[in-house]
Parts: structure tokens; C-alpha cells; sequence
């Protein structure tokens, strides 16, 4: 994964595109999902959505020198060790 967004980084860079204003990011990155959703209540395919969420996402993370990989890693771990449980109007929340 830190390849990918190597990979991705050094893409921006090359065409100029945003990769110091870490707000706008997190706005390009929200219309990425945006668009995702559309396209899912379309029932139009979302594959080529859902990568340019994870573009922006992985980018994102390169931007911040974050290793996303690891970060997912250490959550995933964390989650797989939680207890969750419906609550009275049937939503599922962590105890």
C-alpha cells in the first residue's frame, strides 16, 4: 500500500495538483465518496468511484507521511477486539 501511495503522490506532483492545502483534500476526498453514492443510488457501477476514493484516501495519507497500511493494520486489530451490541432502537453500538 505505501507503494500506492508513493505512486500517487509522485502522480500529483507530476500534474501539478494540489498537495499542501491539506483542507481542500479532505474536500476532494468527500466528493470523491459523494460521487460514489451517487453513482450507487443510480445503480450505476461504482468500482471507478470507490478508486477515486481510495486515490484521494492513500494520497492523502502520503501527503500527511502517514503508513495507512499499518494504521489499518493496528484499527483492524483493535475492532476485531471490540464487543458490540443493538441498542433499543436496533442500532449497533460498541460497549
Amino acid at each position: 500500500m505505501k507503494e500506492y501511495q508513493e505512486r500517487i503522490l509522485a502522480n500529483k506532483i507530476r500534474h501539478q495538483f494540489n498537495t499542501t492545502n491539506i483542507e481542500k483534500e479532505f474536500l476532494l476526498l468527500y466528493g470523491e465518496v459523494a460521487e460514489a453514492f451517487e453513482a450507487y443510488k443510480k445503480n450505476e457501477s461504482i468500482g471507478e468511484e470507490l478508486a477515486d476514493v481510495a486515490i484521494y484516501l492513500l494520497g492523502l495519507a502520503e501527503i500527511l507521511d502517514i503508513d495507512l497500511e499499518k494504521e489499518i493494520v493496528a484499527k483492524m486489530a483493535i475492532n476485531e477486539q471490540r464487543v458490540y451490541q443493538k441498542n433499543k432502537n436496533g442500532y449497533v453500538e460498541k460497549i
